[in-house]
């Protein structure tokens, strides 16, 4: 997996933008309840944010954008509201895949999707097929997923090679478990944002967040937009990335 930038032009400056871009999207809950609101509000909220950042994103030409949709510690949510995400995801697929096909938007999608309803299950290979063969921008959704389990999948897999005899247990490094994991085509995230002012990775992407750069937000992800998340590139680009060595790599 390699960490890259492109350049993003913006009106003062040119920085440089991140090559792929994850975020785990927090505070929905918390913006509906400010306002008095249902957490279903703050959820669909969130939503129309999802759709801002997205086309964002490849305005300012990030290659890869990886959203933490639905984590596996979400199971234990109350089911009113697991249903109400899953109606959302539902909705957006229905609503919004055909512009994401059309943009030339790539849908992969990450996590366990054993045990899932048919219906979500068959929507999101729908998703990954139709747009198989674009290539203007990738958008990874993480959904039922957690990385700890990832790993361990992976771990197993590698385990179950050795045990058949097909692979030596003294070959596996980093580099060969790293391929065994979700989607190990997709590039190391440069930058990982949270937003709703919390501070912690939450089991999300802690394999290839090993050189990424984090920043945390204060707003809550409903009221994320275009100019939040060049704020938080604008951080980035701050950034001296050494990579666990003593001269700075830019632009890498």
């Amino acid at each position: 997996m390699s960490n890259g930038a492109m350049p993003l032009p913006t009106d003062s400056d040119r920085t440089e933008a991140p090559r792929h871009v994850a975020i785990i999207m927090d505070g929905n809950g918390r913006w509906a309840a400010a306002r008095g609101l249902p957490r279903a509000e703050g959820h669909r909220r969130g939503v129309e944010a999802l759709r801002k950042v997205v086309r964002a994103a490849g305005e300012l030409g990030i290659s890869y954008l990886t959203i933490f949709s639905f984590s596996s510690e979400n199971w234990t949510r109350p089911a009113s509201e697991i249903g109400d995400l899953f109606a959302l995801l539902r909705r957006f697929i229905r609503n919004d895949l055909a512009t994401l096909h059309s943009d030339g938007v790539r849908v992969r999608v990450i996590g366990e999707r054993g045990g899932l309803e048919s219906d979500i299950t068959a929507m999101l290979t729908e998703a990954e097929e139709l747009t198989r063969n674009n290539n203007r921008f990738t958008l990874v959704v993480a959904f039922n997923y957690g990385s700890r389990q990832e790993i361990a999948h992976a771990a197993q897999r590698l385990a179950q090679e050795v045990a058949a005899g097909k692979r030596d247990a003294a070959s596996i490094d980093a580099d060969t478990l790293g391929n065994y994991l979700d989607a190990p085509d997709v590039p190391d995230p440069d930058l990982i944002i949270r937003t709703s002012g919390e501070q912690r990775l939450s089991n999300f992407l802690m394999w290839q967040a090993a050189y990424s750069e984090l920043v945390f937000v204060p707003i809550h992800w409903p009221d994320f937009d275009k100019a939040a998340l060049e704020g938080a590139i604008k951080e980035y680009a701050t950034r001296e990335r050494r990579f666990g060595g003593l001269v700075a790599k830019t632009g890498s």
